[in-house]
């Protein structure tokens, strides 16, 4: 019997969210309601200390610990800083509106436990571990998205967790035949046996083990409930929802695309390409015509998981695909979160329409979400555009050139709905409802997500080369 390698210490960030979880949820057994912003603050220094823990372990070299279990590498590390920033938004998003809420404890409590979700996606380095990780990220995900308990916030919760739940099963079946096929769930292990097992078993058990991640990325054909779940949530959860999961899943994904189904006999590269056309391509037909402001952002992010799969259908083809993905993930996540920033902050603004007039009642607020929507779009000299013009050149350095060619036209197609919502800003009539009630702290989060995704843009090249490390074996 072989030692493990238990080093708590190698999963600080992790070991800190369980914590603080766990101290989150005692604390607000014993909290008077008005003080329970305090929940939030210690969620908030939690996710602080393991962006830092994440961002000193960082250089080491790349190693597994826990049996192999978890890999600690570049795709972790980068993964472990944009799921714990991201989650300091949304948490910086829920402070106003949930202030005084009789369950604003749970809220904090049920975020931190989807980021540790999120995380152990982006490291599992064991298909076991991985639906683990696939469970955490998902059931408080499905709380947070009922959590208002109307008849909206029911119906995305009911939707979100059907979905999740048959295709959390299909997930399991995939694991479940990968394993009689190579005779393990380690990663590593698996890299060498599939090659030896019978492909329709490899087949088989692939697609399914991809139904459950693909349903966490949000790309096609697992996207049916992102528009409803999204519309339906409380704006925060939105934000968390239709952002932070994918993190984890597309890490989840490229890690499986580059140790154990590399040599594996399946078109893996052609069939992400395949998925990502048709991502981003849906996503962006859908999008035309919606006038629900969350709904056209849930369309816009099943685009996005379009362009975030191209580098992942690289991972063994060009050196250019991890940078590119992690880049752009990092991107996506600032600039997303941006977007919906602008939404907390004007939580009675619903459609397209009730933001006529937002330029000249608060400019700073429409000049965020100008910087935002164009910066999904892709619009120099913004995060995303860098994040773009790195996987557009990594499919063409990898032989997938049709690719670049339809995310470009699709790059350009989106800019039909982003212009349908940024052109009624600048009106001059028009109220926007509730501009006065409006949420300042949101209002502040929306100006630093889009400064950031301007400065991210501009200074590319340093966050670039931490980004290139190599991957647990």
């Amino acid at each position: 019997m072989t030692e493990m390698n238990e080093n708590p210490l190698e999963i600080l960030p992790e070991i800190f969210l369980v914590a603080g979880a766990v101290v989150s949820l005692l604390l607000g057994a014993w909290l008077p309601r008005h003080r329970q912003w305090i929940i939030g603050a210690l969620a908030a220094i939690i996710c602080t200390a393991g962006i830092i823990a994440a961002a000193v372990t960082a250089p080491g070299p790349p190693t597994s610990v826990f049996g192999d279990a978890y890999a600690l590498d570049a795709l972790t590390s980068a993964g472990r800083v944009i799921i714990l920033g991201g989650g300091l938004i949304v948490l910086a998003l829920s402070l106003r509106p949930l202030h005084n809420d009789p369950r604003e404890s749970e809220f904090y409590v049920l975020i931190q436990l989807a980021l540790l979700g999120a995380m152990v996606l982006a490291g599992a380095q064991d298909l076991l571990l991985l639906s683990a990780g696939y469970l955490l990220a998902s059931i408080p995900a499905y709380t947070l998205a009922g959590f208002r308990k109307d008849a909206p916030g029911t119906e995305a919760a009911l939707k979100y967790y059907v979905v999740g739940a048959l295709l959390g099963i299909v997930m399991l079946a995939g694991i479940t035949v990968l394993y009689a096929g190579g005779r393990s769930t380690k990663y590593t292990v698996l890299a060498d046996t599939l090659d030896n097992a019978p492909q329709a078993i490899i087949a088989v058990g692939t697609l399914g083990l991809l139904a459950g991640l693909l349903f966490k990325a949000g790309a096609v054909p697992a996207h049916y409930w992102i528009p409803d779940a999204v519309q339906g949530s409380t704006p925060p959860a939105a934000a968390l929802i239709a952002t932070l999961p994918k993190v984890g899943a597309l890490t989840a994904l490229f890690r499986l695309g580059t140790v154990p189904l590399d040599a594996a006999p399946l078109p893996w590269a052609t069939l992400l390409a395949i998925l990502s056309a048709a991502s981003m391509t849906l996503g962006n037909l859908a999008a035309f015509f919606q006038s629900d402001v969350k709904r056209l952002l849930a369309y816009s992010t099943i685009s996005q998981v379009g362009y975030l799969l191209m580098p992942i259908a690289l991972a063994t083809s060009t050196g250019e695909a991890q940078p590119a993905l992690l880049y752009y993930l990092a991107a996506y996540t600032v600039t997303n979160l941006g977007a919906f920033a602008v939404v907390c902050a004007l939580p009675h603004a619903a459609d397209i329409d009730d933001y006529r007039g937002l330029g000249h009642h608060r400019p700073l607020l429409a000049a965020s979400l100008v910087i935002c929507l164009l910066g999904l779009l892709g619009t120099p000299p913004t995060a995303v555009f860098v994040g773009k013009l790195l996987v557009f050149t990594a499919a063409i350095d990898g032989g997938y050139g049709w690719l670049a060619v339809v995310a470009a036209v699709n790059t350009v197609v989106s800019l039909f709905y982003y212009l349908r919502w940024v052109l009624p800003t600048f009106a001059r009539t028009g109220d926007v409802p509730g501009h006065r009630c409006e949420s300042r702290s949101a209002r502040t989060v929306a100006y630093a997500c889009a400064a950031l995704s301007l400065m991210t843009g501009m200074g590319s090249g340093p966050l670039l080369d931490s980004l290139s490390g190599a991957v647990s074996r």
